[in-house]
């Protein structure tokens, strides 16, 4: 079954406060704001429609010019999430629809990964979310909170996510190893697939506590009971903007290309 015949609606939430990048989805990136070039990326995946939701005025008017369908939202949301939960109501979509949460700090996403994920959750009638995973390969990412972990099981549904380096290798932890010789690792990427339905009732509900402890939004979802499907990712993923040291190496990244 071809992708067309899965129909998916991409959703790029976009908040303009930052504590670390102030007006971040707006930051110049080889001459277009970021939020642009995730558009961009969406739309070049098997979208039937691509939306960028946010809360601001500013972002709406640099996105209209260059054609972005771009829907405005409550800014009181404390997760993208719960954007996309308001943005669904708004397009007053059926239960069944499923939109693919492309977060507005990833302008390097393979357009490739947005239609895996959308694709994984279409083939698993069970679970209310798909998202997707990759090795990881070094020491200093395990041990690095800002890397999100995962563990799933033998069927590919999260067992867990945290920031905190799970699984804990008892034996090797100890010794301090200098690089990792096994795939037992995995990060987190931040897209994610999900049904409407799911979304008016994960909005309803309180955030968990484990989510305020971790800050990690797909927790809400395991904690009230609902499976998470975690698929390897069909190519790596670039890291997304999060320091000023990550938007100057994009910079680069997409100037050499142009």
């Amino acid at each position: 079954m071809m992708a067309q015949d899965r129909p998916f609606i991409a959703v790029v939430p976009a908040r303009f406060g930052s504590s670390r990048l102030p007006g971040k989805p707006l930051l110049d990136i080889a001459g277009e704001p970021m939020v642009a070039h995730v558009w961009r990326r969406a739309a070049a995946s098997s979208a039937s429609r691509v939306v960028v939701a946010t809360d601001d005025n500013r972002i709406r008017d640099a996105l209209t010019p260059l054609g972005a369908e771009v829907v405005m939202t409550r800014a009181d949301h404390p997760s993208g999430t719960d954007r996309l939960a308001e943005v669904a109501e708004l397009l007053a979509l059926d239960d069944d629809a499923v939109l693919v949460n492309v977060q507005g700090d990833e302008p390097l996403i393979p357009p490739r990964l947005i239609d895996q994920v959308a694709m994984r959750l279409h083939d698993d009638a069970e679970a209310s979310i798909a998202t997707l995973a990759e090795p990881i390969a070094d020491v200093e990412s395990l041990f690095n909170p800002n890397v999100v972990k995962v563990v799933r099981s033998l069927s590919g549904l999260a067992l867990y996510f945290s920031r905190a380096p799970i699984p804990w290798d008892r034996e090797a932890f100890a010794a301090r190893p200098e690089w990792l010789e096994t795939d037992a690792w995995l990060r987190h990427i931040g897209i994610y697939a999900y049904r409407a339905g799911f979304l008016a009732a994960y909005r309803d509900w309180p955030p968990s506590a484990l989510e305020r402890l971790e800050q990690l939004e797909q927790l809400r979802a395991l904690h009230y009971g609902h499976a998470i499907q975690v698929a390897l990712a069909a190519e790596p993923n670039p890291p997304g903007v999060d320091t000023p040291e990550d938007l100057e190496r994009v910079r680069a990244l997409l100037s050499e290309n142009r």
